[in-house]
């Protein structure tokens, strides 16, 4: 696996993420050499979601009204259903998002999180995976939508569910390190990084 020494990642989230969605990446980032910042709406603690229940609580690093896009270098969306939904109506959220999308920093999403991804305009010409459900929004979206384990399209990484995640954390690990896609004007078009 790749290396991640003197990387700063992000995790977005709030209460109801999947919780093995945030902890096994954030340990496999850490994992790479890593600093990892959960990032969130709120301060203070939020509470995942496991196997139908409400499960452990993660420490908030960063309140996202104090986070700045610029001191990250990738960004990883867990899913759940509650967190993503939550997110997705959170327009700081989808501002936050959407910086690393317009400098073509690398992001990880998984299971629905990548309904953040549509209010931030990341997938149209993306090809993507997520939890079943999400396939309609997503090619509404522009995607192209697969049923795989793992997608990588230029800088954004995606899966479908918690069994994925060993196949995803490789992924966003090499992704991250590599440093993702193309940078996308504020229009949206894309253009290629400055070399």
């Amino acid at each position: 696996m790749a290396t991640l020494q003197g990387k700063k990642i992000a995790i977005l989230a709030t209460d109801g993420f999947e919780e093995d969605e945030l902890l096994k990446p954030l340990h496999a980032l850490e994992a790479a050499g890593a600093r990892v910042d959960v990032v969130s709406p709120q301060g203070g603690w939020i509470k995942g979601w496991k196997h139908g229940d409400w499960g452990e609580e993660v420490a908030v690093d960063v309140e996202l009204a104090n986070a700045k896009p610029d001191d990250y270098d990738a960004l990883v969306l867990p899913g759940g259903v509650m967190n993503p939904d939550k997110l997705r109506m959170t327009p700081a959220a989808v501002v936050f998002v959407r910086a690393f999308v317009e400098e073509g920093k690398p992001i990880g999403a998984i299971c629905h999180g990548p309904w953040t991804l549509i209010e931030a305009d990341a997938v149209s010409g993306k090809k993507v995976t997520s939890w079943p459900s999400l396939e309609t929004d997503l090619e509404n979206a522009g995607a192209e939508w697969v049923d795989q384990e793992c997608v990588v399209d230029d800088g954004l990484v995606t899966s479908r569910k918690p069994d994925d995640l060993p196949a995803f954390d490789e992924a966003i690990v090499n992704e991250f390190a590599r440093g993702g896609g193309r940078r996308r004007s504020p229009t949206g078009a894309q253009r290629s990084p400055a070399p």
